[in-house]
């Protein structure tokens, strides 16, 4: 981060810039000749507003103040607002409570975040010092906070890298750095190893490309652990469709396919820095989907990992091949939950919309769970229902399954399930798949999110592993 954070009780420590979050009730006890100001500029505190009055050097920010998600996005609004002035500290009024002071400090250093790796003319806010007036120090919410934040921002750029510099092989050099640097193991697998492990549905999709698969393994593992998690990620750091090409206007953004892959390496950065007593597993299949002479086709029948045969009808639905060769290799390293995160479908993006996540899987109390604590952390989820009439719809008169449905509609859902079948009986009720294809990457600034990757599935994984390592 370009800034350093610090609690003070001093509510006249000096500053550049004061912000003041504020709402209409708020308002009315400001003095008459400020609400004359705002009045004139038709100012009234509603979410989102804001103005900045240079008489005072303060920017008041509206927002709704018995509302965690409304702080957090508008702690990172209104930084993305001062940070543009030429100033070097800043103060906030901070909150008497644990989870607001983390929503403040979370927003804060999800919206200082912008991706300018490419921009020549990048210029470094000058920043450095925010101070947030409490009476209590909240060092536990503020390390928390840096630690996720860091996390998620590393996401976001790998996210943001444009395909020629994040080849496959780049993608397990980078998780090998992060291992080094945060001391989790590390296993990286190559093509001998693919083959070894009769991961063909992998070594299928990649065929076509000349940047080699890999297989990434991290773990983290402390002493006496409870329990083991075990998180999965697609990790496509291109898809053209392969065969079954996709229009023009759907390639740009396919660098954003290695989302679930890079929410994983976000999500090992983050508990190897937060240290539950839990062993966390992180797996992520990094590939490429080209085209080609040796490209893999529709109609082609591939024997996967599980024992499983599988009729391809489209080679665009990839990401599904990719996981099931994974969530297969998992299964046996024993994991008491198994979550796999994915960019999975465009359907789930036409079903909720670009903010949200769709969450599945056959434990309804499980997939309940998630997503309360998904939501608590500030990510948007809703929970999709697998059902018997569902299942039907990816069968294959020619194979044992087919890698997409004999229907357009209920796509996301059919993903899902196209999954479950590579979910042994042991694990069914241990299995969370989130289908992330819509929040993952969205072309305009949102939430604590800037144009591009948001590291979505990091914040809400991340709680879940932190709930069940304290055992409730």
């Amino acid at each position: 981060m370009s800034f350093n954070i610090k609690f003070t009780n001093d509510n006249g420590v000096k500053s550049d810039i004061e912000i003041v979050f504020i709402d209409k009730d708020l308002l009315e006890k400001l003095p008459e000749s400020i609400i004359n100001i705002f009045l004139l500029q038709n100012f009234s505190a509603k979410d989102g507003e804001f103005i900045f009055l240079q008489n005072s050097n303060t920017l008041y920010y509206g927002a709704i103040l018995d509302n965690v998600d409304s702080i957090r996005e508008a702690a990172a609004k209104s930084i993305r607002i001062v940070k543009k002035y030429n100033i070097q500290s800043l103060k906030i009024k901070g909150f008497d409570n644990k989870e607001f002071t983390y929503a403040l400090l979370l927003g804060i250093l999800l919206g200082n975040y912008e991706f300018v790796d490419y921009k020549s003319d990048s210029k470094k806010a000058s920043l450095e010092s925010i101070f947030v007036v409490s009476n209590i120090d909240y060092k536990d919410e503020l390390q928390k906070a840096f630690v996720v934040a860091n996390s998620i921002n590393m996401a976001r750029n790998l996210i943001n890298t444009p395909p020629q510099d994040c080849t496959p092989v780049v993608f397990a050099d980078i998780a090998k750095r992060i291992s080094k640097d945060f001391k989790l193991d590390c296993k990286i697998g190559d093509m001998k190893f693919l083959q070894n492990e009769k991961m063909d549905l992998i070594l299928s999709v990649a065929r076509a490309s000349v940047h080699e698969p890999r297989f990434i393994e991290l773990k983290y593992s402390p002493k006496n652990a409870k329990k083991k998690v075990i998180v999965v990620g697609k990790g496509l750091t291109y898809d053209s469709g392969g065969l079954s090409l996709k229009p023009a206007d759907y390639m740009t953004t396919m660098k954003a396919d290695k989302g679930g892959g890079c929410a994983v390496l976000g999500i090992m950065q983050a508990i190897a820095g937060l240290k539950p007593d839990i062993e966390v597993i992180g797996i992520i299949g990094a590939t490429e989907n080209m085209i080609g002479g040796n490209a893999y086709k529709p109609d082609d029948i591939i024997r996967s990992r599980e024992g499983l045969t599988i009729e391809v009808k489209n080679t665009d639905a990839e990401g599904r091949l990719v996981l099931a060769d994974c969530l297969s290799y998992a299964q046996d390293l024993k994991p008491d939950y198994i979550i796999d995160l994915a960019t999975l479908t465009g359907a789930c993006v036409v079903g909720l919309g670009e903010y949200t996540s769709g969450i599945m899987g056959y434990n309804t109390d499980l997939n309940r769970e998630f997503e309360e604590i998904a939501l608590k952390s500030g990510e948007l989820v809703a929970i999709l229902p697998f059902n018997r009439h569902l299942e039907k719809l990816i069968d294959s008169k020619n194979a044992d399954i087919s890698n997409v449905s004999s229907t357009r509609y209920g796509g996301a859902l059919t993903a899902g399930i196209f999954l479950g079948r590579f979910i042994r009986e042991d694990y069914k009720d241990k299995w969370i798949h989130l289908d992330i294809a819509g929040p993952a990457y969205v072309e305009k600034e949102w939430d604590v999110n800037s144009f591009g990757a948001s590291g979505i599935g990091i914040r809400s994984v991340v709680d879940f592993i932190l709930k069940v390592s304290n055992g409730s």
